[in-house]
């Protein structure tokens, strides 16, 4: 594949309208305690589309979203659909001058956002003179001077009419990589059907529809034989992942649930897995299934059970899934396919790691790489063949992004044509053995330099994480006078721990010269709310502590 879109290119709104029209009073959506159905969320989706349109919104313009999980969330992502208008995922987690770079980068002209968040977007409005609306979610907070309350706006503005749209339509996702500032990446929906909808048809093997009309007829289809998921998706709405998640379950008449809270809580996760019946989980590695069967521990240690009998699959994105919690997960899920996958918000799978149920998991960051992922040289830009010990950067074919938000060097740098097919290259390090296992290495960026070796933290952390007592872990680089960097483990741990039997464990699986020098003990290693490491918190934490000592 070179990069080309694949199927029907059509706006998302447009796909969406003809899922409302096929299933009307089919669960769309549960956030929390709060089910939206198709015609709640295209009519409210649609009102909105109205209200954004009389404040001037329409073809490109970028609407900002900064709040948490609400289903405000993803009936204004439908609404900017339906007006060819871009949202804008914001980190709910960000200060205003980070607040503020994302808009003022992107040039949204809108902001919807949560009242609690208010004060942030007070302080940013100085530093991003293209937002001219804000409109406020109601959480209890007073209303921002300037601002409209979201739930009036759409009780008072009459349904948008449906209109033409294109598949050229966007989205833009802003991920904050592991340095630097955020970049927005650019999703054609005709790139997100090809990468989203196409796989989830044949996977199931269903034929891939060719209009909006057998869109909504598939899904009705498959919803009324029983053979669409619902999904739950832990990560938040904000990171892109469960937009992604919601696409692919929405075309086979499926439903999404997301969490209410503001903060994961394993418990509430299990609750909307019983109450909805679902039958498909998504995390971000260790940093959820951990808590997610500690819960299930509790709940037996105090003589209580579980019906999880529903859930058929569990999917893993962002970070690696250890081995003990795949195994963890069987002995409550024995039914479930365990699907441990490495993916970017530029696209994606560059490898997978699929357990059946009732075999044994593979070693913790076991990998193989589809046919259309290689290893590219970051100097000569070519493909490295399989089987060769020379690190390269994982590269996928197949749809894409376009590039990202006003930045042609990056964009250059990360969607590379090599010998005519075009591949997504996020910068992670890896080697693809001749029977397609991948050897992860880690992010390009983040690798350590001691004395001309180069070190690849993922590497690392995976082997500190063989330790019993430890339960995370991150590894980074800190200055040395002679060999300019070295090596330094910041991890949490179970119990108290000897730094020296934790790198005497590291150096029982990889050579000595990449063991930390030094290890950081913290009572929690940060991660964002999608389960992804900061490196620069990291990076921060260890080098205040080594300062100290």
């Amino acid at each position: 594949m070179s990069g080309e879109a694949q199927g029907l290119s059509e706006s998302w709104a447009t796909l969406w309208e003809a899922l409302a029209d096929a299933q009307p009073d089919h669960t769309a959506a549960v956030v929390g305690s709060d089910v939206q159905t198709w015609r709640e969320l295209d009519e409210g989706a649609a009102r909105i589309a109205t209200a954004l349109s009389d404040r001037g919104a329409g073809i490109g313009t970028r609407i900002a979203q900064l709040m948490f999980n609400c289903t405000e969330y993803l009936e204004s992502s439908y609404a900017a659909f339906k007006l060819r208008a871009t949202p804008v995922n914001v980190n709910y987690r960000y200060k205003a001058p980070e607040i503020a770079y994302i808009c003022a980068n992107a040039g949204a002209e809108v902001i919807v956002f949560h009242g609690s968040l208010g004060e942030r977007v007070v302080e940013a409005l100085p530093a991003m003179p293209t937002v001219a609306t804000l409109i406020q979610v109601d959480d209890g907070s007073p209303l921002v001077d300037g601002a409209e309350w979201y739930h009036e706006i759409r009780e008072s503005s009459a349904p948008a009419e449906r209109i033409e749209r294109s598949g050229e339509d966007t989205l833009m996702l802003y991920t904050g990589g592991t340095t630097g500032n955020p970049k927005g990446v650019v999703w054609r929906h005709v790139d997100l059907f090809g990468a989203l909808a196409y796989t989830s048809y044949t996977t199931a093997g269903v034929q891939v529809p060719t209009t909006p009309a057998e869109v909504g007829a598939v899904a009705a289809e498959l919803q009324a034989d029983g053979r669409s998921p619902v999904m739950l998706c832990a990560p938040p709405l904000m990171h892109g992942t469960a937009l992604f998640l919601a696409i692919g379950a929405f075309v086979m008449g499926g439903s999404v649930v997301l969490l209410g809270g503001r903060s994961f809580d394993a418990d509430e996760l299990w609750d909307l897995v019983e109450a909805h019946d679902v039958t498909q989980l998504s995390l971000v590695g260790d940093a959820f299934a951990r808590p997610l069967n500690a819960a299930l521990d509790a709940t037996e240690q105090a003589g209580g059970s579980r019906d999880l009998s529903s859930v058929q699959r569990i999917v893993s994105t962002g970070a690696t899934l250890s081995a003990d919690q795949k195994r963890a997960f069987q002995r409550r899920l024995p039914n479930a396919l365990i699907v441990d996958m490495i993916g970017a918000s530029e696209g994606g799978p560059f490898a997978l790691s699929m357990t059946m149920p009732g075999t044994e998991p593979q070693e913790t960051a076991v990998f193989s790489a589809p046919p259309n992922v290689v290893t590219i040289d970051p100097v000569t830009n070519t493909v490295i063949p399989r089987g060769s010990d020379t690190p390269g950067m994982l590269g996928c074919s197949g749809p894409m992004p376009r590039g990202y938000w006003h930045d042609d060097e990056k964009t250059a740098d990360t969607f590379r044509v090599v010998d005519g097919v075009r591949y997504t290259v996020p910068g992670d390090f890896a080697t693809i053995a001749e029977d397609a296992t991948v050897t992860l290495l880690g992010r390009g960026s983040v690798c350590i330099n001691s004395g001309g070796e180069k070190i690849y933290p993922e590497e690392v952390e995976v082997a500190a994480r063989r330790h019993p007592s430890v339960i995370d872990a991150n590894v980074v680089g800190t200055p040395h006078e002679r060999f300019g960097e070295v090596v330094v483990l910041v991890c949490s741990v179970s119990e108290p721990t000897e730094a020296d039997d934790v790198i005497a464990t590291v150096k029982e699986t990889i050579a000595d010269y990449k063991a930390p020098r030094q290890v950081v003990f913290v009572d929690e290693v940060y991660r964002a709310p999608n389960g992804k490491a900061d490196y620069r918190w990291a990076r921060d934490t260890a080098t205040a502590a080594l300062t100290a000592r």
